[in-house]
């Protein structure tokens, strides 16, 4: 098609996959979009830009950057330009992450109950037991329905070649989830005739699929099951999320003073009296869950509440100890995971990873670290990470100290050229690097995930950090129907 106006001052790198543009112009899943927006004014688009600024502002649509100086809370950055994904495209995606959870969650119940995996030699002992997210509170503890990571958030990114990588899991308590909804509905606020034009499948089932599940694992007979979203509080980074998500599911967002355990049984205060609570769709982490049992000075958690799960009298999503399969070294084993539980190859790749903890692969990484992303194993949020073509000498110097005082706490993994979408920057259309978090929801029903996810930007020219924590902010993400 033909390059329309609003797109010819837009300049796709070289060596990097952008998501707009092939070599032949415009790529066929875009060129409905590109036809529906050729159309409008300068001074439209920039309309469009500032109500959704005015809106997301109005709206309280925040996150906490807790290292920023200038202030707690953050509005959430976002660009009104989607990212757009074909059907072909999202299924191998979907089937993909399916896939990797599946094998994930396999491997979950059997590090803390038989570990086969370790038995027949395929993941190193000392590698599990030297995880600080491996939980020996957990062995032998069965969990409903044997599902431990019932909400992942999949982080994939694109390479020069378009090929599609998993760069992390993060199984622990991903957030994003409320930004891919309130996205959505921006599009639709500033684009009302777009979605349905460009045969957009819908993201609006999430909560209600969240909710189901959640539902699914009470163990208690009942046709009403008590649900709760315990959340540390509204300091925590993604607060904004956890009230957004207990609004839409109808269920009550409570902190730990709200909980009281009595006789291995968790009750929600309220007005009426003490309430039986049977599913915690919990957001605090391991350690901070129960003072009684794991950090004695949190106040974040509930004490008693770990043996009240442990006894099966309360379901708690994500199951406690999944951080062990959250590891950045235990990441790169997931292949062989898939090949050793599933008896399949992996759909989606992994990026390559280096243990630092081997001395070989130590060797090779200091030799080449300005193409190399150094990574701490049990960060996230995009803290803990240098990227050896943007360090200095004085960083690299810091981190090669770093990893030789505790080789464990680090792995390497090559640089990845992140592909560009268009991006709608100081009224013009700019590439920006991108990365994908589609979200999977797995309930006793099975896996399901509603075809979209969370497009991260790393809005400063250059950046490979997408991370919101970091600066980066977000788009729609339009999965296309077939």
């Amino acid at each position: 098609m033909t390059i329309p106006k609003i797109l010819e001052s837009y300049n796709p790198q070289e060596d990097i996959w952008d998501e707009l543009m092939g070599e032949d112009g415009v790529r066929p899943i875009y060129e409905q979009f590109v036809r529906s927006i050729e159309g409008i004014s300068h001074e439209e688009m920039e309309g469009k830009d500032d109500l959704a600024k005015k809106l997301f502002m109005t709206q309280g649509i925040t996150f906490t950057v807790y290292s920023d100086r200038e202030g707690v809370e953050k509005i959430f950055p976002f660009d009104i330009i989607p990212r757009v994904i074909s059907s072909e495209e999202w299924s191998v995606i979907e089937t993909g992450i399916k896939q990797r959870l599946k094998a994930l969650n396999i491997f979950l119940k059997d590090i803390y109950h038989q570990q086969f995996i370790i038995k027949d030699g395929i993941i190193p002992l000392k590698l599990i037991y030297s995880c600080p997210l491996f939980l020996r509170e957990m062995m032998y503890v069965d969990v409903p329905f044997d599902i431990y990571s019932h909400i992942a958030g999949i982080d994939l990114v694109r390479d020069a070649d378009g090929s599609f990588y998993v760069l992390e899991d993060n199984l622990r308590t991903p957030s994003g989830v409320s930004y891919m909804l309130e996205n959505r509905s921006m599009t639709v606020r500033i684009f009302p005739d777009l979605i349905p034009k460009n045969n957009v499948r819908s993201v609006i089932e999430y909560p209600s699929f969240l909710l189901k599940n959640l539902l699914g694992l009470a163990n208690r007979q009942t046709s009403n099951p008590t649900v709760v979203l315990l959340t540390p509080g509204v300091y925590n980074s993604a607060y904004f999320e956890h009230t957004t998500l207990a609004r839409l599911m109808g269920i009550e967002l409570v902190e730990r003073r709200d909980l009281v355990v009595e006789n291995h049984h968790v009750y929600m205060k309220t007005t009426a009296g003490l309430k039986k609570v049977d599913v915690i769709y919990r957001r605090v982490d391991d350690d901070f869950m129960d003072p009684l049992v794991f950090r004695p000075d949190s106040i974040l958690g509930v004490p008693g509440i770990y043996w009240a799960y442990r006894k099966g009298n309360v379901a708690i999503v994500n199951a406690m100890g999944n951080g062990v399969a959250d590891d950045k070294v235990v990441y790169a084993y997931v292949p062989e995971m898939i090949r050793y539980y599933l008896n399949e190859e992996p759909i989606l790749k992994n990026v390559p990873t280096y243990a630092l903890d081997v001395p070989e692969n130590r060797s090779m990484v200091f030799a080449n670290m300005d193409k190399m992303v150094i990574k701490k194993t049990n960060e996230s949020g995009g803290y803990g990470m240098l990227i050896g073509n943007k360090a200095s000498e004085e960083e690299m110097e810091t981190y090669k100290k770093a990893i030789l005082e505790d080789p464990r706490s680090f792995i390497a993994q090559p640089i990845i050229n992140l592909s560009t979408s268009p991006c709608y920057i100081d009224g013009k259309m700019q590439p920006r690097r991108v990365d994908l978090r589609p979200f999977a929801l797995y309930g006793p029903d099975g896996i399901s995930i509603v075809p979209g996810g969370l497009t991260r930007v790393a809005l400063k020219e250059g950046s490979l950090v997408v991370n919101s924590s970091q600066g980066g902010g977000s788009k729609d993400t339009w999965v296309l129907g077939s």
